[in-house]
This record gives structure tokens, sequence and C-alpha cells, in this order.
């Protein structure tokens, strides 16, 4: 069996990194940028700190706003249009997940427009053509959508979020400079950081995983252990450290997939808008505990990872209590709700597990399952 490992062709770390991206558009003879970030950021001034660097090379541009929190059908589809209009040749993506998830379906819709209907791209769409050239500067430290060949979107009329896998959609660039992070409030900071503590987690343990991306998955495991706090207070080495902790996660699990508290965690950004960090978060101490047992000795490095001293002393059970407890307790100290009795609304736990069921992160889950034991996972949280 071969193992596929898909990164992209240039990354940028560190603080100024976004200097870069002028060198980077004039060596390879791009001629407008399509600039896809939400209002918010245009609106706090996070994306003019690139548009300058744009507009200091001479480097023409076109701006698209039209982006959610959880990215729909139509926000593609209205981007989709933008972008023919624009004249652009390549397309800046400025933001968390969702400016990064818009920028890959445009991208990917205008270089194979027999995907137009965008529901067609959900799962492994057979898709001919990579994206037009994306060039991802994320401005949250969670997603890692930069460095992933997945994306998703949310299908408003079905009430419903599809994953779309495809590794024509990787961004030829990322730059992931923490400067671009400093303006997040301490809530959206938290919830993903959360979000990049369960794509490590979730990618050790998941069926395709294999030494590489164990490498890349306990490495972003300690980092963002030892950097999520600080973060969430705002520190220099805190945001630093999740930049490249959320980064490094990234790496690992957009080859080898994730499990069942992504799974749970789309419907509910769908049903509720609940932020999709602080759904992960959640559920993801609940789901550990249902795998345990389908780990192996995974949980003694997870605990290892996160700070726990005396593993290697701990029987198998102690150990990965540990590891349940050292998740539970950084999700605590950064402020997330324990569970789920403000979210769910008991009558939707049928209609939310059907679709954690149906969700294309649910089979690379260790743990085999069914409708009925996401429903008394859910139902554990309320």
């Amino acid at each position: 069996m071969a193992n596929r490992i898909v990164l992209n062709e240039t990354s940028y770390h560190g603080k100024g990194s976004i200097c870069e991206i002028a060198g980077e558009v004039q060596k390879r003879g791009f001629k407008k940028a399509f600039v896809c970030s939400d209002p918010d950021l245009i609106k706090f001034g996070v994306t003019d700190k690139v548009i300058k660097v744009l507009e200091g090379a001479n480097l023409v541009y076109e701006i698209y706003s039209n982006i959610k929190a959880n990215p729909t059908i139509e926000n593609v589809q209205t981007g989709v249009a933008a972008y023919k209009a624009s004249g652009a040749d390549y397309i800046i993506a400025i933001g968390g997940g969702s400016a990064m998830d818009t920028a890959k379906a445009i991208g990917i819709i205008i270089n194979n427009p027999e995907f137009e209907d965008v529901r067609s791209l959900e799962g492994v769409a057979p898709t001919q053509k990579p994206s037009v050239p994306i060039i991802a500067v994320p401005t949250t430290a969670g997603t890692a959508a930069e460095v992933t060949i997945n994306y998703v979107i949310t299908d408003v009329e079905k009430n419903r979020k599809f994953v779309c896998v495809d590794t024509h959609d990787i961004p030829v660039i990322a730059v992931v400079d923490p400067d671009m992070m400093a303006s997040m409030p301490a809530g959206l900071t938290a919830a993903t950081g959360m979000d990049a503590l369960t794509h490590a987690i979730e990618g050790y343990i998941t069926q395709a995983a294999w030494e590489m991306t164990d490498m890349f998955h306990l490495k972003a495991i300690e980092i963002i252990a030892k950097s999520l706090r600080g973060a969430v207070a705002n520190t220099a080495e805190g945001r630093e450290g999740m930049a490249l902790g959320q980064y490094i996660a990234g790496m690992g699990f957009s080859n080898v997939g994730l499990g069942i508290v992504h799974s749970m965690a789309h419907p509910l950004g769908a049903v509720y808008d609940t932020p999709h960090g602080v759904a992960n978060a959640i559920i993801l101490p609940t789901v550990m505990a249902y795998n345990a047992e389908y780990t192996g000795e995974k949980y003694r490095e997870i605990a290892r990872a996160m700070g726990v001293y005396g593993v290697d002393e701990m029987s198998v059970e102690a150990y990965r209590q540990a590891a349940i407890d050292a998740v539970k307790k950084l999700s605590a100290d950064v402020g997330i709700p324990a569970d789920l009795k403000a979210i769910v609304k008991p009558e939707d736990v049928d209609f939310l597990a059907q679709s954690a069921y149906d969700d294309a992160c649910r089979p690379g889950n260790p743990r085999e399952t069914n409708v009925e034991e996401i429903k008394a996972l859910y139902e554990s949280l309320l």
C-alpha cells in the first residue's frame, strides 16, 4: 500500500512573512488578484495588511467579501460569477476556514466548470484540473485550510454541511504570519485552537494514520498544548506557537482524514451555526473515551505530548484517562463549555446523528460506529 502526502508547493512562516507575497506574485507572473476575505476582517483592517503589500508593489486586485462564517453554496456561486467578471488570474484567500473554503470552491469550479453545481463537489469529486492558483493567508490558528486538500460548504436548503476532498484544491502558497492572527478575540482564539487540537488528535488515531503523519500530529499536539493558553492571553509566544502548531496538524490530517468528532461537529454548525472549534472542543473528550479501546498505546503518547508526567509508569486505563483529562483541562482553561446543553435541542438529535453518520469524516474513525451510538454520544452531552 502506498501512503500519499500532499502539501503546499511553497509555504512561508513567521512574523512579517506576508511581505513575501509580492515577490511570489511577480515571480509567477500573476496579473490580478481576486481577494477573498470576510466582511469583519475588512472592517477591522486585517485584510488591509495584505492589500498594502499588493499596493506597495503596484499589484492589481479586486476584493470579494460575500462570505459567511459557515460559507454557503450561494457564497460560492456569487464568488464564481464575481471571479469571471473580475479578469483575475489568481486568488488570495485571507481569513479563517470560511474564506479559504470559499476560495477553494471558487477556484475549483473556475477551472472545472462541469462542477458548477456546488453540491457535485461533495466527497472526492473527480475534478481534472488544479484550482486557480491560491495564495492562502490564515488569520486564525485552527483550520489549517491553507495546507489541506479539504473544504466544507453549508447547504442551507438541506440544513447540512458537506465535506469536499480534492488534491486539486490545495493552495500553491501558504503564508502563515502570526501578525495576521494578533487581532483575534480570545473566544475565537480558543475555539480555533481547540479545532487544531482536534485535528491533531483525530488525525493521530484515524484508521489511515502512519509513521509520517504520526510525527506531524504528535508535534502539533505538543506545540498546541504549550501555546494555546498563551495565545488566548494574546502573548506573542502563544500566537507564534499556535500559528505553527495548527499548520503542522494540517500537514497530517489532510493526508489521512479525521473521525466522528468532526462528523458530529459539522451538523451543529449547519443547524445552529455553532462555531466549528467550539463544537469540536465539546465533543472531543467524549469521543476520545468512546474510541479509547481501539487506539492501542496512542493515548499514552497523546498524554505525553499534552504535558502529562509519568505516563510510562501508568496502566493503560490510567494513561488513556490522563489524555482525556488533559484535553478537558485545556478546553476548560480557555473557556470552552463542557456540554451541548445550551446548543442542541433534544428533538433534533435524530437528525444530527444521521447527519453525522453520513458525514465524510466518519469512516476514518478508529472504532466502527452506527447512528444509534452516535445518538447516544450526543445525548450524553445534553
